[in-house]
C-alpha cells in the first residue's frame, strides 16, 4: 500500500454516509448502499461531506489513507450516487436559463443597493466575521484553480488557449510566491488564521462544501466540460466588483496588508480574465461545440444558486450575531 504522509486529517462525520465513507478510508468500515444516499438531504451536511471527502483524494489526499483508495471501484460507485444525488437537484432548483447570452447578461449587471456578503462585510462587517469568511473560503481558495485545470485537456483552440492563460495567471505567472493559494495563505496568516490545507474542514458549513464540491464534480467529468467553463465564467465576471468590496472590507477591519492585497490583486487580474473567459473560452468551446451551450448556462445557474445558498447562511447567522461556523474554531 501506498500511504499517503502528508495531506490533512480525515474530518469529524456528520452523518450516516460521511462516516461510512470516512470507516471505509480508515480501513475499519463498509462502504453505504444506494438507501441512504437516495434518502438524504442533497445539500446537507452529510452528503456534501461525504462527497467532499471523495473528491479530496483527487487534490491532496489525506494522512494515513491509502492513495490507491483514489480509483477504488467500490468508492467510486459510491461518489457516482451521490454526485447524481446532488446534480438532480441542483438542475431541478437552479436551472434558469438555456441562452448564454441572457445568463452572462445577469452577471455584468451589478444591482444599485447590493445585498450580499461582499456588501455587508464592505459596509458593516466586523472582523470575527471577516475571519469566519476567509475559514469557509480556505475550503476553495487553498486549491484555486486546481478544479479548473481538470478541463484543460477536454478543451481546444481558442478556448483551451484562453483557459490556460487565465489559469497560468491564477498559478502566479511561474512565481510561487504569487501563487493565489498562497495569496490567501498569506492573507490567513494576517487574520491569524490557521494556514494548513484543509483545516477548517470540520467548522466549514454545508452551503461552502456544495461550492467547492461543484467545482470537483464539473472538473471531474469530461461530458460536463461545458457546465465548468460556465461556472468559471462566473467566477470571473463576479469576482472584480466583489474583491474591490472584499478589499475595502479589510482594509476598514484592519484585517492586515496580505489580507487587503488578495483582493485589490484580484480586481485587477479578474477584470482581464472576465474578458478572457467571455471572448476567448466561452465564444471557442461553442463555436466548436455549440451543442454545449445549455451546459454553460446551467454552470452559471448552478454557480450563482450555491453561491446564493452560502450568502444566506452567513447573512443570517451575522445579523443574528452568531457564528456562521459549524464548530468553533476562530
Amino acid at each position: 500500500m501506498a500511504i499517503d504522509q502528508q495531506g490533512p486529517a480525515l474530518p469529524l462525520e456528520r452523518g450516516e454516509l460521511s462516516a461510512a465513507v470516512i470507516g471505509y478510508l480508515r480501513g475499519d468500515g463498509a462502504l453505504p448502499g444506494s438507501d441512504p444516499v437516495q434518502g438524504a438531504a442533497p445539500y446537507g451536511d452529510d452528503l456534501q461531506l461525504a462527497l467532499y471527502v471523495c473528491y479530496e483524494l483527487h487534490y491532496r489526499g489525506y494522512a494515513g489513507v491509502d492513495a490507491a483508495l483514489e480509483w477504488d471501484p467500490a468508492l467510486l460507485g459510491v461518489r457516482a450516487s451521490l454526485e447524481k444525488r446532488f446534480l438532480t437537484a441542483l438542475r431541478a432548483d437552479a436551472t434558469r436559463h438555456d441562452d448564454v447570452d441572457e445568463a452572462l447578461a445577469e452577471l455584468l449587471v451589478e444591482p444599485v443597493h447590493g445585498t450580499g456578503v461582499s456588501h455587508f462585510l464592505q459596509d458593516e462587517g466586523e472582523l470575527w466575521q471577516v475571519r469566519e469568511y476567509a475559514a469557509h473560503r480556505s475550503l476553495y481558495h487553498l486549491k484555486e484553480a486546481d478544479p479548473h485545470a481538470w478541463v484543460l485537456p477536454r478543451l481546444w483552440g481558442r478556448a483551451k488557449a484562453g483557459m490556460a492563460a487565465v489559469e497560468f495567471d491564477e498559478y502566479g505567472g511561474g512565481r510561487a510566491e504569487r501563487v493565489h493559494a498562497q495569496l490567501f495563505a498569506d492573507l490567513m496568516a494576517d487574520l491569524d488564521l490557521e494556514t494548513a490545507y484543509g483545516h477548517y474542514l470540520d467548522a466549514g458549513c454545508a452551503e461552502a462544501l456544495a461550492t467547492v464540491n461543484l467545482m470537483s464534480l464539473l472538473g471531474l467529468h469530461r461530458r460536463l466540460r461545458g457546465a465548468l467553463v460556465g461556472h468559471f465564467a462566473t467566477v470571473e465576471v463576479t469576482s472584480s466588483p466583489g474583491s474591490r468590496r472584499l478589499a475595502l472590507a479589510m482594509k476598514r477591519t484592519g484585517a492586515g496588508p496580505a489580507a487587503e492585497f488578495f483582493y485589490t490583486e484580484h480586481v485587477e487580474a479578474d477584470a482581464v480574465h472576465e474578458q478572457v473567459v467571455r471572448h476567448q473560452v466561452i465564444d471557442g468551446l461553442l463555436q466548436e461545440e455549440p451543442h454545449l451551450a445549455a451546459d454553460v448556462a446551467f454552470g452559471i445557474d448552478a454557480t450563482g444558486y450555491l453561491e446564493g445558498r452560502l450568502g444566506d447562511h452567513l447573512l443570517t447567522a451575522w445579523r443574528a450575531g452568531k457564528s456562521s461556523l459549524r464548530i468553533a474554531a476562530v
